[in-house]
């Protein structure tokens, strides 16, 4: 008995028209008449929330460059509070994942090579090589001494003058090392002016407000209406330099950016409130010292003082000999990408619009005697989850270990003071675009 099937009320084309199929046979694809339907911007859906941001990324993208910091600062939420000055244990680290920044020790080729003495190396050696650099300077070994005598009189000066009673507990860098460097930065750029055109037409700004507000990685919210949503992980830095001095053109890059492809950038799986790191609710801030129509808007050279709760001597006292270099180390690396980055947002650039230039900027860290130098290359600001898929750029801090200035003043005279810090000291301040050309030589 045959079994009863049910045929469909809509025969096949193939049945009704009597033609076959061929395999392969190419079939006409109809346009759309109507444009796509488009989720609601008022709908509390995913995909409304997607393109309410990609209409305000399109909107900021479109705006000029101070138009954008405002945008991009305008909502103010929680974010993490980034301390350049810290008391947490191997911060650096932490800090080097939050900006995405690689650390190479040792200073770049275009301000010498490091010259520590290594195992192994005669003392001999090590003078010929200080020769050797010091004859490759462009202002010449009778500037140089010119320089050397204005350093020893800021220090018989400052040493005369500020030691003469003794200072409060705890702001005896704030009273006394303080004085002292910006009579130091002062002495330097005065004399150094004449070899370096670019410091004539710079500014120096005394204890500036420095920040920088962006995002990196993603957290799930623990509580509240919103728990279990993804939001990002907000930083802000707040920094406060002792002078900084700021140029009217832009430093040249040190590397390549692609030569950062390659570089090691520490992976903190954590979250930063272990470091700890609190989360605090005030005004974002991207600035770097001037507003945007400043003429002067590139970054040179900052100077930091080490304040006494850090200084060396005091954890030498507490059995923290270790944290020195890394304290310096993280010091440079959150005043640095504040201050860079800042620079290279008055430009219009942001993390959805990526720098198409290296910004450079060079930082000294010292505690009124020992002297800390840092170099600084910004190669991206695409640092959110979003933004940061398939991103192998990475920022690059080059750092030499302190090098002593002076050994201390007896009886009027400066003793020891050292070729090798002043060397570098006369190195940062004398960089310059490549096309300037000396003068007074």
């Amino acid at each position: 008995m045959a079994a009863r099937t049910r045929l469909p009320f809509r025969l096949p084309l193939n049945l009704a028209t009597k033609h076959r199929l061929v395999h392969g046979e190419a079939t006409a694809v109809k346009e759309a008449v109507y444009p796509p339907v488009k989720p609601s911007l008022t709908a509390k859906s995913k995909s409304a929330r997607a393109r309410q941001v990609e209409e305000q990324v399109e909107r900021i993208k479109a705006s000029p460059p101070q138009d954008k910091l405002r945008l991009l600062t305008r909502i103010e939420r929680k974010k993490y509070v980034v301390y350049p000055q810290t008391f947490a244990r191997n911060a650096d680290k932490w800090y080097q994942h939050f900006t995405k920044t690689a650390y190479i020790a040792g200073l770049p080729e275009q301000l010498g090579a490091d010259r520590r003495r290594a195992a192994g190396e005669k003392e001999k050696d090590v003078e010929e090589k200080e020769k050797a650099a010091t004859e490759k300077l462009d202002i010449g070994e009778e500037a140089f001494d010119e320089i050397r005598s204005a350093v020893t009189r800021v220090i018989l000066h400052d040493h005369w003058h500020l030691m003469r009673r003794r200072p409060f507990v705890y702001r005896r860098q704030e009273l006394i090392e303080g004085p002292f460097l910006r009579s130091l930065v002062k002495a330097l750029t005065y004399g150094l002016a004449k070899h370096n055109p670019l410091l004539l037409h710079s500014s120096m700004d005394m204890n500036p407000q420095v920040g920088f507000y962006w995002r990196r990685g993603e957290r799930i919210v623990p509580r509240g209406h919103r728990r279990g949503n993804l939001e990002p992980i907000r930083f802000q830095i707040d920094d406060r330099p002792l002078c900084q001095i700021r140029i009217t053109r832009q430093l040249p890059q040190l590397v390549p950016i692609e030569a950062s492809y390659d570089a090691d950038v520490p992976e903190v799986p954590y979250a930063p409130d272990r470091l700890p790191l609190f989360r605090r609710q005030y005004a974002n801030t991207i600035f770097t010292g001037s507003k945007a129509p400043d003429p002067a808007c590139y970054g040179h050279t900052q100077f930091h003082l080490v304040p006494d709760r850090y200084h060396r001597d005091r954890l030498a006292r507490r059995r923290q000999s270790d944290q020195v270099e890394v304290f310096l180390r993280a010091n440079a690396i959150a005043s640095l990408f504040a201050w860079t980055a800042a620079q290279a947002s008055y430009q219009g650039f942001w993390n959805h619009e990526d720098v198409s230039r290296a910004f450079v900027s060079q930082a000294v860290v010292s505690d009124g005697r020992h002297f800390s130098f840092f170099c600084y290359q910004l190669n991206t600001l695409a640092l959110s989850a979003r933004t940061d898929v398939g991103n192998a750029r990475k920022n690059l801090l080059w750092g030499s270990e302190s090098v002593p200035l002076y050994d201390g003043v007896e009886d009027g005279r400066v003793l020891g003071l050292n070729d090798r810090a002043l060397l570098l000291l006369v190195r940062f301040l004398l960089r310059r675009p490549q096309d300037d050309v000396p003068v007074g030589t």
